[in-house]
């Protein structure tokens, strides 16, 4: 019979499947029903700046610094509170890893908050540095330099594992996690989706694309993680988007993850679904003789491809140089 157990960030997870940070787990109740359906970890609903400093900004104006900085500090405590009693109570109700969440982006005050989180007894903490550099005065490298800087500053802070979740927009992601991995990151997690604008051409208003993941976005995790994971190979990874079925989870794990953070899935089929993936993964592994995932972790990333390496340039110029079009 497969063993499932994972080790992810330090952390031992009972299966890979991680409920990634959504309104899945924004509550303990919630929680437990994941729990009870099979998954191994969850990522509880971020802390968000932006929406931190929206409804800080909301409570200015009251006529003097005093008492509008007193308003912002209460509405940040408010919001923090919040986050707080979600870890304590989920860590009273339940068995299962519990990872806070931040998403930010700039280096502020993360790091009493995370202390505050590592109090309540979050198992990990998972930093979301999630932003668009968009400004003609831009400096290549500081945005990644300021991934690198949150990082050693929590790290001098909190002794829980660190997990950084990256977004797509690097140039070059592999020497940023190679970077992460020296300043002390226990995992990352490829990658973050920006939610895509679109327009109404009918009514000229901006709308939004599918916020939910499709199948299609799996293959761009495959890569950099089969490719991450055999150059920077002491680093944990989890691959994040486009994981719909057992199969997406068990081509996670050849190309080099140990785990794997669903959200899409589950609001589209249920908490069924992560029985569903588990039990792929499980008849998957007995087929092919298969104990336990650290037998066959990385058995496809890039250093098991050889010199053809199927994730880098050599295809493109496999499959589009002899292509005729006709």
């Amino acid at each position: 019979m497969a063993q499932l157990t994972t080790t992810f960030a330090g952390l031992t997870l009972n299966n890979p499947i991680i409920i990634s940070s959504s309104g899945l787990t924004n509550s303990a109740e919630k929680i437990q029903q994941l729990e009870a359906a099979g998954a191994g970890a969850v990522v509880l609903k971020s802390v968000f700046e932006e929406q931190i400093n929206l409804q800080a900004g909301s409570m200015q104006g009251y006529g003097s610094p005093e008492a509008d900085d007193y308003l912002g500090a209460y509405v940040r405590s408010h919001a923090l509170n919040e986050h707080i009693r979600l870890i304590e109570e989920t860590k009273k109700t339940c068995h299962l890893p519990v990872i806070a969440s931040i998403n930010c982006y700039t280096d502020s005050e993360w790091e009493d908050f995370a202390v505050l989180m590592e109090q309540a007894g979050a198992d990990a903490l998972e930093v979301n540095i999630l932003s668009l550099q968009t400004s003609k005065d831009y400096v290549p490298g500081s945005f990644e330099q300021r991934h690198i800087d949150i990082l050693s500053h929590l790290k001098k802070r909190i002794r829980i594992p660190i997990i950084m979740k990256l977004g797509t927009n690097f140039t070059n992601p592999i020497a940023l996690i190679n970077q992460l991995y020296a300043n002390g990151a226990a995992a990352v997690v490829l990658f973050n989706r920006f939610y895509q604008p679109d327009i109404n051409i009918e009514h000229l208003t901006f709308t939004n694309t599918n916020v939910l993941s499709s199948p299609t976005e799996l293959a761009d995790r495959l890569r950099w993680t089969a490719i991450a994971s055999a150059e920077v190979e002491k680093m944990d990874y989890a691959v994040s988007g486009g994981v719909h079925d057992g199969q997406g989870v068990v081509k996670s794990l050849l190309a080099g993850a140990a785990a794997v953070e669903v959200c899409s899935a589950i609001y589209q089929n249920g908490n069924p679904a992560i029985g569903s993936m588990n039990q792929t993964l499980s008849a998957w592994m007995d087929e092919n003789g298969y104990e336990n995932i650290a037998q066959f972790k990385g058995k496809m990333n890039a250093k098991a491809a050889g010199d053809i390496n199927p994730f880098e340039r050599t295809q493109f110029m496999r499959y589009f140089g002899s292509y005729t079009g006709e």
